[in-house]
């Protein structure tokens, strides 16, 4: 941030980094909703952002800074630091800690500073960078003295650090950005990820100093959303603030990944010219075919055929090199085998190409050689500033008819329309592509991954989040390379935009994707999509059958469905799947009869259309021998139009048993296409009220309130934190009976007073110590639960009803020891526990016991972290939850109690992950509140990245 004075450490001396001390570069356009069209990458601002400033520094005098501590053995080089981050342009840039190997390049970027920079920095001129300086500046311990660089390609082009004070838990923190790159967000970026090493350093606030005329490095303070505390003397602003996360922070921090990588994606869908490395005159090579698609689909730039061979393919002039072409070239397709992949990068690099998209295979699916190379030719392309769509790709189309862009391997293409899709499998993406030209759906974007090296489906959500020609989003996934984040950006999405996801590989993922992907179990993908109000379906058939109807027709305002036809038994078989599907019927099916007139079924249509007890309309038509079909679809259409509910009230119909969009029902797009207001056809009315169910849940959820992310107040986090870290130092797995009691009391969670006892003389002084009645369990767990209670004796009222129930506990388990627990009264058993998903995270569940639910495995899930809505859907997701509610008349069971005992829960485990097994069983729920009976918590260390923490790429 600013080059802040040394305070203690000796006052105004040189800022301790000739590449450290804060630029104010790269802040300007950090700005929360700066989305898809930053500057041009590597444009410098037309003002260039001023840097943070230290203490001047005397170039006369070599300054004699305090020798460098010697590296600790557990500060050694900080690897987990390194990220590759997205850059508010899209560019990209990789960041990590600094050595003393970065001597050379810590000169040759000072040298590369303007003197306006440099005086911001340093509060004063400081030309050269004398070679104590370098030494102390690229020397740093890792610990009280960190620095960060921002590389691109092998320059330097950004700095940070921050130096720990002798004011306990402070430091002072700066950066600088070379002039180039300034207002491409590095220091907003920079400043994540120092704030982010300094808490794990155990810092709590950074400190700064910066020129009051230095008004762009102010901001990036103040825009990052901390509680910046500001005082002015003589010229000069100082700034303090804490660096501990806060909802402010965070929030800006992920407005900033949407921007940045939802800009990244737009470079690729959006460039000017494109070159086709590896272009082939031989019409059976993948060169070739992209070459000739990228000029049938008449791409609005130019199309650079590379290809050393030729001077000319397809008619085109072609280049040796990339490096050889006379234009910028912004997106570059590479269809040459793995092995030359290194050559044609460097050339790429050199070029300034912004993104590749890799169609040739012989990366990771092919083993471990080809991961190698695989990995290898990622980190070299992010770099260098480019994204990576593949290898093993199909490719990239955009229909917008001002790029026309075609970059697969697949020769025909749908229409343009509103409908993004994301794939992995290149093969299945040309089926996906014919399918959607079959049968009428327009699509706005199309990308295929293939391997999922660097761009994934993560990407395109966020590009989609703000592309205005994007309204519905579908996915094929077959793993999930961040599932955690997927989660955030689908929910996020969900809200404003249908996202309808097919998700195989439920038992094996394909060698390809094997690298980048991580096993999520069933019941995790279900929670996750129930929670971020996707639409998952179990085909690409019925991902079609779905996204027709979100495509051309509104949302259903509710569940009242009116069924109109020319067939009793269709209408009967529509029905019925309707209400076996949760909707209900507007009256009787209507029927106008097999030789009805196309001007009688309008007539049905249009009153039906009419009612305002209608939410939405299923027509099902079976074509009469006499009359042409095509009257009915035109009357049909008429009627729809006349009614004017199109607007409101969505329509599905197995008009001539067609797929797809018929002629006679479509409403022509901007190009010719079937629009918005075109009424889609189902080869049976069950496909066709199926698809209407699935968009009639989806609005449901879109229009329930979102809910809080709410936390209990009467809790102690950093008490439950130590009591967790105490755990794990000593080795322990299982926490002891205290230790569980003192957790979940730190958040509020009380079991039911109990006591344990060797023998009966000990459960007769614990039972009277409680109070009569009193209940023994058995200390096995086996015995415990079980529904017959065999290891549990209930209401003992006195002390000789103790002595006979603890000897007959001791004689069914062969154990001496037994609980004694004071009798919490009758309710409803139920249980709350833990899914421990080894890369999901945790998934909160809940359920009552009993045989029945267990056999069925009757549970709901949510993941963490839940809204107060979620929680209330927790309680009442299992099939049994009914009789919490008061099921035939029984008083209900006090359901507040029950979800904030959830909501307890949860937090819990937010805040610890560490806790991987947690058990509340049975929690007794009753009308008059919600008694603990029985818990056990296990802690171990969570191998879970939390999506949280500064920006990074995979």
């Amino acid at each position: 941030m600013s080059g802040a004075k040394r305070r203690g450490r000796g006052g105004d001396r040189p800022a301790e980094d000739g590449t450290g001390g804060a630029s104010g570069g790269g802040s300007g356009s950090d700005v929360p909703g700066n989305g898809v069209a930053p500057e041009p990458p590597h444009a410098p601002p037309s003002t260039p952002e001023p840097p943070l400033t230290p203490s001047p520094p005397d170039p006369a005098a070599e300054p004699c800074p305090r020798a460098a501590e010697p590296a600790r053995p557990d500060d050694a080089y900080p690897r987990r630091w390194e990220a590759d981050v997205v850059l508010s342009d899209g560019g990209t840039v990789h960041l990590r800690p600094i050595t003393p190997a970065d001597a050379e390049q810590l000169v040759s970027f000072h040298g590369r500073l303007s003197d306006r920079t440099r005086y911001f920095r340093y509060f004063g001129p400081y030309p050269r960078m004398p070679q104590r300086d370098v030494e102390r500046f690229s020397t740093v311990d890792h610990h009280d003295r960190v620095a960060l660089v921002a590389l691109l390609g092998d320059d330097i082009v950004a700095v940070g650090r921050f130096d720990r004070l002798d004011d306990p838990g402070s430091a002072e923190v700066a950066f600088v950005v070379q002039d180039q790159h300034q207002g491409r967000g590095l220091g907003s970026i920079l400043l994540e990820h120092l704030a982010a090493a300094a808490r794990e350093r155990g810092l709590a606030r950074f400190v700064a100093e910066v020129l009051a005329e230095n008004s762009a490095m102010v901001r990036v303070f103040r825009d990052a959303g901390y509680q910046v505390r500001r005082a002015m003397e003589e010229g000069v602003v100082h700034l303090e603030f804490d660096i501990d996360p806060t909802e402010e922070s965070l929030a800006v921090a992920r407005a900033r990944e949407q921007a940045a990588e939802a800009r990244s994606v737009h470079n690729l869908l959006h460039p000017r010219a494109v070159a086709v490395i590896g272009a082939s005159t031989d019409h059976r090579k993948i060169g070739h075919a992209v070459l000739v698609n990228l000029l049938t689909a008449d791409f609005a730039g130019p199309v650079y055929p590379v290809n050393p061979e030729h001077r000319a393919v397809r008619g085109v002039r072609a280049y040796p090199s990339v490096l050889d072409i006379p234009d910028d070239v912004d997106l570059a397709v590479v269809a040459i085998p793995a092995a030359g992949i290194d050559a044609v990068l460097d050339a790429c690099l050199a070029k300034g190409v912004k993104a590749l998209v890799i169609v040739s295979s012989g990366f990771s699916e092919s083993g471990p050689d080809g991961r190698e190379i695989e990995r290898r030719m990622v980190r070299a392309a992010r770099v260098h500033g480019m994204r990576v769509v593949g290898p093993n790709a199909l490719g990239v189309v955009n229909t917008d008819p001002g790029y026309r862009l075609n970059a697969t391997l697949a020769p025909r293409l749908p229409g343009s329309g509103r409908t993004g899709f994301f794939c992995q499998s290149g093969a299945l993406g040309v089926a996906i592509l014919a399918t959607a030209t079959e049968r009428g759906l327009g699509l706005s974007t199309f990308v295929s991954a293939g391997n999922r090296a660097d761009v994934s489906g993560n990407d395109l959500l966020q590009y989609w989040q703000t592309d205005p020609a994007t309204d519905v989003v579908l996915l094929y996934l077959e793993s999930f390379g961040n599932p955690r984040k997927f989660a955030r950006l689908a929910r996020r999405l969900a809200r404003t935009k249908p996202i309808v996801v097919v998700k195989s590989g439920r038992n094996a993922v394909r060698p390809g994707l094997a690298a980048t992907s991580v096993q999520v179990d069933e019941n995790s993908v279900q929670a996750l999509f129930e929670q971020a109000g996707v639409i998952r379906v179990e085909s690409v058939a019925q991902m079609f059958d779905t996204a027709l109807l979100l495509a051309h027709q509104p949302l259903p305002a509710g569940e009242r469905v009116a069924v109109v036809g020319n067939s009793s038994a269709l209408g009967m078989l529509a029905s019925d799947v309707a209400q076996a599907q949760g909707l209900r019927l507007a009256g009787e099916p209507v029927d106008v009869g097999a030789s009805a007139e196309p001007e009688v079924f309008a007539a049905a249509v249009r009153e039906a259309a009419l009612r305002e007890d209608v939410d939405a309309l299923v027509t099902v038509f079976a074509p009469p021998v006499a009359v042409p079909g095509t009257a009915y679809a035109r009357a049909l259409r008429e009627a729809l139009r006349e009614a004017g509910s199109g607007a409101t009230k969505p329509v599905v119909t197995t008009f001539l048993a067609a797929e797809g969009v018929p002629d006679e029902l479509a409403v022509p797009g901007p190009d010719g296409s079937a629009g918005w207001g075109s009424v889609p056809s189902y080869p049976s009315p069950e496909r066709a009220v199926l698809a209407l169910a699935r968009a009639t849940r989806y609005a449901r959820w879109r229009a329930a309130p979102q809910g809080d992310f709410t936390r209990p107040e009467d809790i102690a986090p950093e008490r439950a934190r130590r009591l967790v870290e105490t755990a794990l130092v000593s080795g322990e797995a299982r926490l002891a009976d205290e230790q569980v009691v003192e957790l979940l009391g730190h958040y509020g969670i009380e079991l039911v007073p109990f006591r344990r006892a060797r023998d009966a003389h000990a459960a007769v002084a614990a039972a009277t110590e409680l109070g009569f009645p009193v209940v023994l369990k058995s200390a096995s767990e086996q015995l415990r639960h079980r529904a017959d209670l065999v290891g549990v004796r209930l209401d003992l009222i006195n002390a000789d009803a103790v002595r006979a129930a603890y000897g007959d506990l001791r004689r069914v388990s062969g154990m001496d020891d037994v609980y004694v627990q004071r009798m919490a009264g009758r309710g409803h058993s139920c249980v709350i526990d833990l899914m421990d998903d080894p890369s999901f995270g945790t998934l909160v569940s809940f359920g009552l016991s009993g045989v029945a639910s267990e056999l069925l495995g009757d549970k709901a899930y949510r993941a963490v972290p839940m809204t107060d809505v979620d929680v209330a859907a927790l309680v009442r997701s299992p099939r049994a939850a009914p009789l919490l509610a008061g099921y035939r008349g029984d008083e209900p069971a006090d359901l507040a109690a029950l979800e904030d005992l959830v909501l307890r829960v949860a937090t819990l485990v937010e805040d610890l992950p560490e806790v991987r097994e947690l058990t509340l069983q049975p929690v007794l729920a009753s009308p008059s509140g919600v008694r603990v009976t029985g818990a056990r918590v296990s802690v171990r260390p969570s191998a879970v990245t939390p999506d949280t923490g500064p920006r990074r790429l995979r």
